[in-house]
């Protein structure tokens, strides 16, 4: 289960480093700070499934779930989004070390 939370995670990070060049060359050609919401990204590269989640959440989740909550998590930066996901994803699949285990072999 470990490896899958893992996958996500590098899957996460390579979606948030992508979002955040593409915020970082946006912003060198305005010469200006510019983020890209994330609501903004997914509408532009998939409409009809943001209106589709949307519908859904409204009808069988609880509706005040899209506005308040995620219509905020949309409007923040989509590598910010995706950075806290790889995180979180990173944590659940984070093996702990016990306090026998090292690296070295023993003598």
């Amino acid at each position: 289960m470990r490896i899958l939370f893992r996958l996500l995670s590098l899957f996460a990070l390579a979606i948030s480093v992508i979002m955040a060049v593409v915020d970082a060359t946006r912003s060198v050609a305005v010469s200006a700070w510019t983020f890209t919401p994330l609501m903004e990204s997914w509408r532009a590269t998939w409409p009809d499934m943001l209106e589709a989640v949307r519908r859904a959440i409204e009808s069988r989740a609880l509706p005040f779930l899209w506005d308040p909550v995620l219509i905020y998590v949309l409007s923040l930066p989509g590598w910010l989004v995706f950075a806290v996901l790889a995180l979180v994803f990173h944590a659940i699949g984070h093996r702990r070390y016990r306090p026998g285990e090292s690296l070295a072999a023993p003598l």
